[in-house]
């Protein structure tokens, strides 16, 4: 019998196509992803990768490995959505992946209403702006900013989230809208709305910092290093920072959805967790009902 763990991380590596991205996904170190690979190639008698210089390439073996593997990660998924899907009692623990600040602003502060009413049920709250894999089981329900196209996921729009610019009045008032500098993410994020929006925006001005983490480029927005885009529920409700007025531009809107995979939609938990995550989101947004 085959080491299913040595196949479950061949599998990730030819899906990344990099140890350490491997790593990430697995959430182990990438000297046990290569140890793990070197393992499978001992137990198949087959080379399946290439080793040159630090990078990993499949060999034609490898990618024929890897696309069976694959589909056995599939059957494993399946085979442990149907078996949560059997559960009938509101115990255990559901994942949800949601954008970092709505998890942070509008979901975590009514966590203790949650754990009140529902005392056997964990939530696991999964905060990267990666998007997570519900076929995969990377996270059970999911927030996203647009409509999933992944297959098999049953999507409800919950409503819709707008961003603007702001920035501390002393900033906005020592800074004419030419001489502005901005806050941004960094290159990992570079196609999301978000960032295209704000590059829209620039029109040649500076961009004095940018990071991956949407807190760090806050904290510096209210403390007057720039001007950053922010979701309305954080600007409005931060009395250290002002909307901009003067920019020529009309809000940027997302749309808010939370998405489950169609083999969980009836399981018990996830029918209690999905309305406590809607409350959490249309109430702290000011939204009554979904949009149209």
């Amino acid at each position: 019998m085959l080491d299913w763990e040595n196949l479950h991380c061949f599998a990730a590596f030819a899906r990344q196509r990099s140890l350490s991205a491997a790593a990430r996904e697995l959430g182990v170190e990438h000297a046990t992803v290569s140890r793990r690979i070197a393992a499978l190639e001992n137990e198949l008698k087959l080379k399946l990768v290439d080793r040159r210089a630090r990078v990993y390439y499949l060999t034609a073996d490898g990618d024929r490995i890897a696309a069976m593997a694959q589909r056995m990660e599939e059957e494993v998924f399946a085979v442990e959505r149907a078996a949560q899907a059997g559960q009938e009692v509101l115990r255990g623990e559901i994942s949800v992946s949601a954008p970092p600040v709505m998890t942070a602003w509008l979901i975590a502060p009514r966590l203790h209403e949650f754990q009140r009413q529902y005392p056997g049920i964990r939530l696991r709250l999964i905060t990267e702006t990666r998007i997570a894999s519900l076929p995969r089981r990377e996270a059970d329900l999911a927030i996203r900013l647009s409509r999933p196209t992944e297959p098999d996921l049953v999507a409800r729009k919950i409503g819709s989230l707008p961003f603007w610019l702001y920035g501390t009045r002393e900033y906005l008032a020592s800074h004419a809208p030419s001489a502005r500098g901005f806050l941004a993410y960094d290159e990992s994020m570079e196609l999301s709305e978000q960032q295209q929006w704000l590059r829209a925006v620039l029109r040649g001005r500076p961009l004095v910092m940018q990071s991956n983490n949407l807190e760090v480029q806050y904290q510096a927005a209210r403390h007057g290093a720039g001007i950053i885009s922010l979701p309305f529920f954080v600007g409005d409700h931060d009395t250290s920072l002002s909307r901009v007025e003067d920019e020529e531009y009309t809000p940027l809107v997302r749309e808010i959805w939370l998405a489950v995979h169609s083999d969980l939609r009836q399981v018990p938990i996830v029918r209690v967790v999905m309305p406590f995550i809607t409350a959490c989101l249309q109430e702290g947004l000011g939204i009554s009902s979904p949009d149209e």
